[in-house]
C-alpha cells in the first residue's frame, strides 16, 4: 500500500467537540479548495469525528492530530486515518504508523529531535510550537544542517494569515498547519461561510507566496 503523502500546502487544524460538526466542516473546507483536515484527539468526538469525515468524503486526506499514546495511534489506525501527527516524538507510536504504511509527522523542537526523527525514517517533521521556538528564523537555523538528508517540515502554533507567507516562502518549508481557518467557536457556531472564506483566503495567500 502506497503511504499518503501531504500535498497541499495548508493543513487546517481543527477541534470538534460534537461530531456532527464534522461533515459540515468538510463540506466548507472543500467549498473553500482544501481537500486535507487534520482533527485533533484533544476531544472525546474526535475518533467518530473521522469516522464520519472518512465515510462522507472518501476522497478527502483525513488525519489526526495530538496522537501522544500508543492507544491513540491505534484507534487512529484502526479508523483508517491517511496521517498523524503528534506534538512530540514518541518512537512506539511513529512504528505503529509505519507498520500500517500510514505517514506519520512527529513534533521536534531541537536538533537531537530532528536525528532522532531521521533515524526513525520520519523526513517530514512538525516543527511545533512554531511561534514560541523562536517562528521562521529558528527553523532556518535549525534546519540548515539537515537539509543534506531531505528532511521537510510542518510548522504549527502561532501561525495565522499574517505570518503564514514568511513560512511558506522558508525552502525547508513543505507545509505549514493553521488553527485560524476553522477556530474551535466558529466551528461550535457552525459558520461554515466564515471558514470557507478563510480557506479561499489562505490559498490565495499560499499560492502569491509560491511565485
Amino acid at each position: 500500500m502506497a503511504i499518503k503523502e501531504i500535498v497541499q500546502p495548508i493543513v487546517p487544524v481543527v477541534v470538534i467537540d460534537d461530531a456532527s460538526d464534522a461533515e459540515p466542516l468538510a463540506e466548507a473546507m472543500l467549498a473553500g479548495g482544501l481537500d486535507v483536515v487534520e482533527i485533533t484527539f484533544r476531544t472525546a468526538a474526535a475518533p467518530e469525528a473521522i469516522s464520519r469525515v472518512k465515510k462522507a468524503f472518501p476522497d478527502m486526506l483525513v488525519g489526526a492530530g495530538t496522537v501522544v499514546t500508543p492507544e491513540q495511534a491505534q484507534t487512529c489506525l484502526d479508523l483508517g486515518v491517511d496521517f498523524g501527527l503528534a506534538p512530540g516524538l514518541n518512537p512506539e507510536i511513529v512504528k505503529k504508523f509505519q507498520a500500517n504504511d500510514t505517514l506519520f509527522v512527529p513534533g521536534v523542537m531541537t536538533p537531537s529531535e530532528i536525528e532522532q526523527g531521521l533515524s526513525l525514517g520520519c523526513k517530514l517533521l512538525k516543527f511545533f510550537p512554531a511561534g514560541n521556538a523562536g517562528g521562521v528564523k529558528m527553523l532556518k537555523a535549525l534546519a540548515g544542517p539537515y537539509q543534506s538528508q531531505g528532511v521537510s517540515f510542518c510548522p504549527t502554533g502561532g501561525i495565522n494569515v499574517g505570518n503564514m507567507q514568511e513560512y511558506l516562502a522558508a525552502p525547508v518549508v513543505r507545509c505549514i498547519g493553521g488553527s485560524w481557518l476553522a477556530a474551535r467557536d466558529q466551528i461550535k457556531n457552525k459558520q461554515w461561510g466564515e471558514i470557507t472564506a478563510q480557506v479561499k483566503e489562505a490559498l490565495a495567500l499560499a499560492a502569491s507566496a509560491a511565485e
